[in-house]
């Protein structure tokens, strides 16, 4: 009787003391539900079990208890023993994943096997997953981008610079700056894609290359001949000129590295990065491609249009857009001697084009002093501006704000393409009438060149707040520059894939195969597609013989002629169908005659 009693409570000590108070243990919810009382005839084990710690150890059967129940209130949505009010991701807004969106979605449905059918779908399941990461990694980002705000009943255009200047951080204040040079102007001038880099050129064979958040200069050299235009390669270490006779690709020391005279008498270049391509616009009248990676020339054009002197390329797909005396805007491709799109934008000549960074709207302005914006995608007009001076050049901000120099003025206008502008959200008068314009990449400035020298203006919200570092790097060292330039010369994409619609390149071109096949067929002088006939395969046992082949034949062969029977009468029904649902036109009295 003591034994068994023992075995639920503390035994009484020999001298006759009282008992010792049971304490409850404490039970967690990771134990899950508590256990039955331990039977008496198993005193072991309850001494085990006091002596035991309060949390079960690793490994044993409580901790595997334990993890199952964690397992289950977690597929429950529950959390410390809680049901989680709001379980799951949590949305996110169609704006922000469209941001990230790109192209459109693979159509599944005119995939030729299942297999690829389904790897198709894998690849749509991680695009999707990469554009919700980015959306929701978004609220991660350090910067946030901005316009500037005047207060009530004040215009933002009434806002001088150095007002600008005052009212921000002494960092940001310092990328407002002029450069005097008198003597070697107008200047050219152009940024590198991560926009950490300035290059001019001035008329007067003046060419200077720095750094120009630090000041520090790169290079300065004469180059003793006009200069008319100048601009950046696909890294910081080269860039090129076109000087009165040639074309010269320099390095950033000012070491002469290439004179190409097949390119004389340049007037405007364009680099397209993607691509490693060089475009200039020379003043006979001819566009040419230079392959920079293997020093080759890709294309010679023709236009047939005159002095080329306004140029402009097409960040979305790489189609340059060059203006012409007569009014008219041409699209080129350097697959096709014809221009792609002849669109007539202005009753006398062109003096500027610009394509936003979307390619979505293009802005030209010409002789007859009015700025216009035209929608790629219909190629339509869509606002028209007078300017009391017309504009001589013209550029796009990353964020969609354009800049036009209208002599010694320049004005920057926002939200163009949504409405027409009323006043300038931006401007400033310039000592000398402008020669150059562009916007730096990733920072809220505006860089003019001009008869004095150069100007950096800041233009809040013009540029994207946040970069990508593998893409567009502003503080890449020397070893993450040479890693990227490896990496983009391997993934550059061939000049014969530059067209207007670049979503055309996943696409098969029915009809090209077709031609092809025909072709084919001809030069071998049989079909090689062809569903050979079909030749019954030889059985035992007397079931070969030549009238048992012959019922095999005829069956295959009434087989193939009932599925044409089917698909024709499947096509007809619906042409049938669309018939009824077409509204009737009016009858006429001939209709009877028709067959």
């Amino acid at each position: 009787m003591e034994a068994a009693a023992g075995s639920g409570a503390q035994r009484r000590p020999a001298g006759g003391g009282k008992k010792k108070k049971m304490t409850k243990k404490l039970q967690r919810y990771w134990e899950g539900a508590p256990q039955p009382d331990t039977p008496a005839d198993a005193p072991s084990k309850a001494k085990r079990r006091r002596n035991e710690k309060t949390r079960p150890r690793a490994g044993a059967k409580g901790s595997l208890q334990a993890r199952k129940v964690l397992r289950a209130s977690e597929a429950a949505g529950r959390i410390s023993g809680k049901r989680d009010p709001f379980p799951g991701a949590a949305p996110l807004p169609h704006h922000k994943v469209k941001k990230f969106q790109r192209g459109q979605k693979s159509q599944l449905a005119g995939a030729s096997s299942q297999r690829l059918r389904d790897h198709l779908a894998l690849l749509e399941q991680k695009v999707e997953l990469a554009v919700q990461q980015a959306a929701r990694m978004e609220l991660l980002l350090p910067e946030e981008p901005g316009f500037l705000e005047g207060d009530p009943g004040e215009d933002t255009c009434t806002i001088a610079q150095a007002d600008i200047a005052e009212a921000i951080d002494i960092a940001s204040a310092t990328k407002h700056f002029e450069l005097t040079l008198n003597q070697f102007g107008p200047y050219r001038m152009d940024y590198t894609r991560p926009g950490r880099h300035l290059l001019l050129g001035g008329r007067r064979g003046h060419v200077a290359a720095l750094d120009w958040q630090t000041k520090s200069l790169l290079c300065e050299i004469n180059v003793m001949e006009t200069v008319t235009d100048v601009t950046w390669l696909h890294t910081e270490n080269m860039f090129a000129v076109a000087q009165r006779r040639w074309l010269y690709v320099y390095d950033n020391q000012g070491v002469e590295l290439n004179c190409l005279k097949r390119f004389n008498g340049v007037l405007r270049m364009e680099f397209l990065p993607y691509h490693f391509l060089l475009a200039t616009a020379s003043e006979t009248g001819f566009l040419q491609y230079l392959d920079i990676s293997v020093g080759k020339e890709v294309a010679t054009i023709c236009t047939r249009g005159g002095r080329l002197g306004v140029m402009g390329q097409n960040p979305a797909n790489a189609i340059v857009h060059l203006g012409h005396s007569n009014g008219t805007v041409t699209l080129w491709s350097p697959n096709v001697k014809e221009p792609l799109v002849r669109m007539l934008c202005h009753q006398g000549g062109v003096r500027a084009v610009a394509v936003d960074s979307s390619g979505t709207y293009m802005a030209t302005s010409g002789l007859d002093r009015k700025l216009r914006i035209y929608d790629l995608r219909a190629y339509q007009p869509l606002q028209s501006l007078v300017l009391p001076v017309g504009a001589g050049h013209l550029s796009f901000s990353q964020r969609g704000l354009l800049a036009a120099a209208c002599g010694d003025v320049v004005q920057v206008y926002r939200d163009v393409p949504v409405q027409p502008p009323h006043k300038p959200y931006l401007s400033h008068t310039l000592p000398w009438a402008a020669h150059g314009l562009r916007f730096c990449p990733f920072e809220d400035v505006l860089g003019v060149g001009h008869g004095s020298g150069f100007t950096s203006l800041l233009a809040p919200g013009a540029g994207q707040a946040n970069f990508d570092a593998l893409e567009n790097n502003p503080f890449r060292s020397r070893k993450q520059r040479q890693e990227w330039e490896v990496k983009a010369l391997l993934e550059k994409i061939p000049s014969e894939l530059i067209t207007l619609d670049p979503g055309q390149l996943g696409q098969v071109d029915a009809i090209t195969m077709e031609q092809k096949h025909q072709e084919r067929v001809e030069r071998l002088g049989f079909d090689p597609q062809a569903k050979p006939t079909f030749q019954p395969r030889r059985k035992l046992k007397g079931r070969s013989s030549a009238g048992s082949l012959l019922r095999r034949k005829k069956k295959v062969a009434n087989e193939e002629q009932r599925t044409k029977i089917q698909k024709s009468l499947e096509q007809q029904q619906a042409a049938e169908r669309e018939r009824k649902v077409a509204p009737r036109a009016k009858r006429s009295a001939l209709d009877r005659f028709r067959k």
